[in-house]
């Protein structure tokens, strides 16, 4: 039967409808072609289970250019959709992850019925981390083990730890050897892989703790030991110190040789061996010279093995003489019969530039001391013989003081003077008693600007107790006086600057430093109150000027200063505004350290105003109160305070209360007639604690009268009313 062949239309004479059928055959075609390029076997089994992170879905779907190629899962088990987003369908199996694609795409697309949807492959995420080529996250076949995630990382980097490795699943690590299984090639030994392992390489202890390039020499060069518990450590003065592994009938000199030999520097007659938890002392030299094999230790597992360097050996004898101090070579020597304290210097180098050659010292080998001034023989002014050397004997050249440094241990108590405080050079001085006082401030560099140079502090001992003076040198330096004042100063005598208080505004730390006998306590209504440094030579203003003056709520009328210089306290009071007023001195307090000054405030609360020190001011005024008098005021200085009478006052008849120890008494006061013709003398008395009382016009003899006679015409006036009805 033959064969029916269809005539291929060209273009030109193709109708639109053939047209359209050729693309559509032509897009069926691709789609098909791509399912079987891209698509790969997958066994039922790995079909049926759930899906993971690494998965590749086929996604095909005819038309659509963003469709038609695998899709992958990502971390977080999710498949992005084209327009649709993510997806979660990792632990879904294929088919129940089909149906949530097609639900998700089913928004955005049209006849999703037809998208096709297949496993295409199964691989795991694993991150690979530590000691690889190149960590991060591979993309391993799901029938890939360990080795293929190091491969796929780019292999090992030396110095990684075979034996220790780490698959870190969630919370759970899991240890295994990576190194047995390239032993034994048993893939059994290798845990298997989940997607989302992290496989972790550590490095070897053989690395030490700073990165650097190993090559495969100097990893073998530190030893080969994979077990601690058989291997042999060798270290010291040998070229490749290291751990390395035993052998049956290995020796010392077989160790030895395999960390390299011993260098150069190597005390071979001292080599250390510790074998089954017992040391050996092993003398190498002997042994080469002898060749017996008996003076070898036996080297069992776990031995260790320590080359020290040479050190030069303490040299000791019955015939040598000691060397010590400033010579320009110390040392042991050799004594020799005859030999002088001059050889053995010479033989030393001799004194250096920084000997004290007044100060030798014989160390005797029984013990004695016998000095010798060096120099004074040289120059021919003593005329002492040598001392003899003997063999035990020590020769101590001690170091001269030096001037801008010196040791405070070479100059003993019975010679020095302390001086400590504000100072600029403090410290201990050595002393002679043809010195004072100024010559050991002069030697300290004088005192700072701190300084409190009216309080020196002078402390000598007597015996077992420390008696203290004070030294005034700011009044001595002012005025002057008797040299025999200046305090006589002896070896072991201690003085002490202090240093000045500072604003205690600014520091209320600095308080504890200053004795209270030396200040003076201002308080209240000043700039800045506290505790200040006061002597005898000031007066009230300086401690006031201090104190940066009263402020604008101070009441300066009525200051208060307690002097606390006797057996009780006094209390005087201070009227300041009056000193400026007349400028007289000797209203100004007298101040001592210890007194307290008090700056009361203005307008403080009346309790605090005694009665004895105000008058009250009651009845129809403006503002009645209690106010302040002074015996310059009068009645109506105190009647203009309190705002004036009111316009109901009865003013004819103002009632003075006077106040006295003996008997109280009221007087009245016109103050009508006294502004009609005014007397000065006519105007009652007042004193602090009187009573001025100004009543109402309703409180008068007339007004009572008249209220009284408009009540009984009121009562005629109905009386009247009713008779009339």
């Amino acid at each position: 039967m033959a064969s029916q062949t269809h005539p291929i239309i060209p273009h030109s004479i193709r109708t639109p409808e053939q047209g359209a059928r050729l693309t559509r055959l032509t897009i069926w075609l691709t789609a098909l072609i791509g399912i079987l390029l891209t698509c790969r076997h997958v066994s039922a089994e790995e079909t049926t289970a759930p899906l993971q992170p690494g998965d590749q879905l086929y996604l095909g779907l005819t038309g659509e250019q963003a469709f038609n190629r695998n899709f992958p899962v990502d971390r977080e088990g999710r498949i992005l959709l084209p327009e649709a987003g993510p997806v979660k369908i990792a632990g879904q199996s294929l088919s129940a992850a089909t149906q949530m694609i097609q639900l998700a795409l089913g928004q955005v697309y049209r006849d999703v019925e037809r998208l096709q949807v297949t496993l295409a492959e199964r691989n795991l995420i694993i991150d690979v981390s530590g000691y690889v080529e190149n960590p991060g996250s591979v993309l391993t076949p799901i029938a890939g083990d360990v080795q293929t995630a190091i491969t796929l990382a780019g292999g090992l980097l030396p110095g990684a730890q075979l034996d220790r490795m780490q698959i870190q699943r969630g919370d759970d690590i899991i240890y295994f050897s990576y190194k047995a299984y390239l032993d034994s090639g048993d893939r059994s030994s290798l845990p298997p892989l989940r997607s989302l392992d992290r496989l972790f390489i550590p490095a070897s202890p053989l690395i030490g703790n700073v990165q650097i390039d190993f090559d495969a020499q100097t990893l073998a060069a530190s030893g080969d030991a994979s077990d601690d518990r058989q291997a042999v450590r060798i270290f010291g003065e040998v070229k490749s110190p290291g751990r390395f592994n035993y052998e049956p009938d290995y020796s010392v000199i077989d160790a030895i040789m395999r960390a390299g030999g011993v260098t150069r520097y190597a005390a071979v007659e001292q080599i250390k061996i510790i074998s089954d938890s017992a040391p050996y002392n092993f003398n190498l030299k002997r042994y080469l010279e002898s060749g017996d094999a008996s003076l070898l230790p036996q080297l069992k597992p776990n031995s260790t093995i320590f080359v020290p360097i040479q050190q030069d050996e303490i040299k000791a004898g019955a015939n040598v003489v000691y060397v010590m101090g400033e010579v320009f070579k110390p040392g042991a020597f050799e004594g020799k019969p005859g030999a002088t304290l001059l050889d053995i210097m010479a033989n030393a180098g001799g004194p250096t530039r920084f000997a004290e050659s007044r100060q030798i010292r014989i160390l005797k080998a029984d013990g004695a001391v016998i000095p010798f001034d060096l120099q004074a023989y040289t120059e021919g002014v003593s005329r002492v013989a040598l001392p003899e050397v003997a063999p035990g004997d020590a020769v101590f050249v001690p170091e001269k003081t030096d001037v801008n440094e010196a040791s405070w241990l070479k100059t003993p108590p019975d010679r020095a003077v302390e001086i400590i405080g504000q100072v600029y050079n403090p410290g201990r001085f050595e002393w002679s008693d043809e010195m004072t006082l100024m010559d050991l401030l002069g030697h300290a560099q004088g005192p700072t600007a701190r300084a409190d140079i009216a309080n020196i502090k002078i402390m000598r001992r007597s015996g077992d107790k420390v008696l203290s003076s004070t030294f005034n040198l700011d009044r001595f330096i002012k005025y002057g006086g008797d040299l025999s004042e200046i305090p006589q100063l002896d070896a072991g005598t201690s003085v002490i600057i202090p240093e000045l208080p500072q604003d205690p505004s600014d520091n209320k730390a600095q308080w504890v430093r200053q004795a209270k006998e030396n200040s003076i306590y201002i308080m209240g209504q000043v700039g800045a109150p506290g505790r200040y440094m006061f002597n005898e030579e000031m007066t009230f203003l300086d401690i006031l000027s201090a104190a940066d003056g009263p402020n604008g709520s101070a009441d300066i009328h009525n200051i208060r200063v307690v002097h606390r210089d006797g057996a009780q306290a006094r209390i005087s009071k201070l009227n300041l505004a009056l000193y400026f007023e007349t400028g007289d001195q000797t209203l100004l307090p007298v101040v001592k350290p210890g007194d307290s000054i008090f700056v009361p405030e203005k307008d403080r609360n009346w309790l605090e105003e005694s009665k004895e020190n105000t008058v009250r001011v009651l009845g129809s005024v403006n503002k009645p109160g209690r106010y302040r008098f002074s015996d310059d005021m009068t009645v109506l200085d105190l009647l203009a305070q309190a705002g004036g009478a009111t316009a109901s006052a009865y003013i004819e008849r103002i009632v003075v209360v006077n106040t006295s120890c003996c008997a109280d008494s009221a007087s009245s006061f016109d103050l009508e007639s006294f502004v009609k013709a005014p007397d000065m003398s006519k105007l009652p008395v007042l004193r602090p604690g009187d009573t001025l009382y100004v009543p109402d016009k309703s409180d008068s003899h007339w007004a009572t009268l008249s209220s009284s006679l408009e009540g009984v015409f009121k009562i005629i006036s109905v009386v009247g009313i009713i008779g009339a009805l």
